[in-house]
């Protein structure tokens, strides 16, 4: 069996140049590998932990395997430090479950939720946000014209949540 090799410490900014560059190419399981190398040697390296949540986020698309890396996901924002990044990229990885769903056919009453859950980190991380950075206002407003867009609403009896997915498929 064929064992993983380390990274040097001086290599991590380049190495994460290279895992943005492939998240822009549309292959976030490269930089999904990338980011790990880099966490193996530096476990708190907040860039790593970011790309790799946008990574793992961006193959969502692949709803039937997406569970796992939701749970992750989620994990890891829970280890960036900033109160603003933790909300921020948590309502990140809601909201790109939700249009995961919402493109894999699901109906939109059963992943409002996601979306609202997505819109409250949004608005709580806002606050926290430094001066001119208005990257939660941003997300909410594109939750809100996505939701617009494909008629994402709550179910119409409030009173009964939202829909369950199967096993493989929760909606939180």
């Amino acid at each position: 069996m064929f064992q993983l090799k380390t990274i040097s410490r001086e290599s991590i900014p380049r190495a994460l140049t290279k895992a943005e560059r492939y998240r822009l190419l549309n292959e976030p399981a490269q930089a999904e590998s990338i980011c790990r190398d880099v966490l193996a040697i530096d476990p708190a390296n907040h860039d790593a932990l970011v790309c790799l949540i946008l990574a793992l986020t961006e193959m969502f698309v692949e709803v039937a395997s997406a569970r796992p890396r939701v749970d992750e996901a989620l994990a890891l924002v829970l280890r960036l430090g900033h109160p603003f990044d933790r909300l921020y990229y948590e309502g990140m990885v809601h909201e790109r479950w939700a249009r995961a769903l919402v493109h894999a056919g699901y109906p939109t009453a059963s992943v409002s939720a996601l979306f609202e859950d997505a819109m409250r980190c949004f608005e709580e991380a806002q606050p926290q946000a430094g001066p001119g950075n208005n990257d939660a206002v941003l997300r909410w407003n594109a939750c809100v014209r996505f939701m617009e867009h494909h008629h994402v609403e709550p179910p119409e009896d409030e009173g009964e949540g939202p829909v369950d997915f199967d096993d493989e498929m929760p909606v939180r």
